[in-house]
């Protein structure tokens, strides 16, 4: 059977540290990336009950390469970066690098029109960030994000920008989070940040509520699936709205926490 191309793909770019020069462990080794293949999962059950294409998108990449290929199903490639680095490693910026070679090699394999979301944890939050200024890249989901307040943030211009973040993390700032989705407003983004009431920087804590919402929002920046409306009014917020303005909290505002029994999110009609 012949393998249609992707309709969109997903690149998942997971946490680091903030100083550390040699590669990752492989496998399950790598803590941070083994933390983020359940939302790996839940985005290609996800795709497929979608049903945004016609059969599975799958691929393959060696060890050398700069990223992970899984089928995500319907036409939604998901991808998880591979990083040359454990650090940050300061003006080096490693993760940075890595994220662009991935876009530059999906890019190759299928065309510029191809449209990404960048969904990084905390460093690969912020690397996402950082590389969403590809031409490829349509938005970003940072979860738990490393938000330094001199990160530049004019790369994030016509971009959709949504950042979910525990009220009680301790290892990234929320309100740095919140802080940057005012700076990156002002430069053009439409920006929307999330509030986990109870959960954590590992997002261990209400495991569920993290994965069903981020779902939610990578399909829905994507076209591939309803955005939740309270996220849709938060990214049409005018350039001089304060950053309280675009803030959401997931059970008040998008009813997405309270498990099986919550209420849905409403939804607006998908993103192009």
């Amino acid at each position: 059977m012949v393998q249609r191309p992707p309709s969109a793909a997903v690149l998942v770019l997971h946490g680091g540290r903030e100083t550390g020069t040699e590669p990752p462990p492989p496998g399950l080794l790598n803590l941070p990336g083994t933390r983020m293949r359940p939302f790996v999962r839940a985005l290609g059950r996800a795709a497929r009950t979608a049903g945004t294409g016609a059969g599975p998108a799958s691929a393959s990449a060696s060890s050398a390469g700069p990223a992970s290929a899984t089928g995500a199903g319907s036409g939604v490639l998901v991808r998880q970066v591979r990083y040359g680095h454990r650090g940050w490693n300061g003006d080096r910026a490693d993760p940075f690098h890595d994220a662009v070679a991935a876009l530059d090699a999906l890019r190759d394999e299928a065309g510029d029109e191809l449209p990404v979301v960048l969904l990084g944890h905390s460093m690969g939050a912020r690397a996402a960030l950082r590389a969403a200024g590809h031409p490829l890249v349509r938005g970003v989901v940072g979860l738990a994000p490393w938000c330094p307040p001199g990160d530049p943030v004019t790369q994030l211009a016509d971009r959709d920008v949504v950042l979910v973040h525990s009220n009680r993390d301790r290892l990234t700032s929320p309100q740095a989070s919140q802080s940057l989705t005012a700076r990156a407003r002002r430069a053009g983004a439409r920006t929307c940040m999330i509030t986990v009431r109870g959960g954590d920087h590992a997002m261990i804590r209400r495991a569920p509520a993290w994965h069903r919402v981020t779902t939610a929002l990578v399909l829905g920046l994507l076209g591939s699936g309803s955005l939740p409306a309270p996220v849709g009014a938060a990214l049409a917020l005018p350039a001089t709205a304060e950053a309280t303005e675009g803030t959401l909290d997931l059970d008040l505002d998008l009813g997405a926490g309270a498990g099986p029994a919550g209420r849905p999110p409403t939804a607006v009609p998908p993103r192009r």
